[in-house]
């Protein structure tokens, strides 16, 4: 698994949502990366998300992609923006629709715990 992203999954694992913050000009960004995307910065770091955002778009998946999905089948997949500034990808509730207000929960999928996206 890719280092940097390792943060990520081990606080999903810990029932926490994390992003990166840029210690110089403060930018929060996700997918996580080596440097800020905005000042190009090296020191980012990792801060816990409330978990609290509304729903930017949202697919339903009727085909899963890997067979250890295809159990989950049908599942919604959305991007939500976050109170915090980033916007994430993740499992979602079926019924939620665009501009719905969410909180993040977490489910156990093989050996790691995925972010979902359930009504606030």
């Amino acid at each position: 698994m890719d280092t940097i992203a390792l943060q990520f999954w081990r606080g999903c694992n810990e029932g926490q949502l994390r992003f990166q913050v840029c210690a110089d000009c403060k930018h929060a960004q996700f997918f996580p990366r080596s440097h800020c995307l905005q000042c190009h910065g090296e020191r980012v770091t990792w801060q816990a998300s409330n978990g609290i955002g509304t729903i930017y778009s949202i697919t339903q998946v009727q085909r899963a992609p890997t067979d250890e999905f295809r159990a989950l089948v049908p599942y919604a997949i959305a991007l939500a923006d976050l109170d915090e500034g980033v916007r994430i990808m993740a499992h979602a509730n079926l019924n939620l629709r665009i501009g719905d207000r969410v909180r993040v929960t977490f489910f156990k999928h093989n050996e790691y715990s995925l972010p979902c996206f359930e009504p606030l």
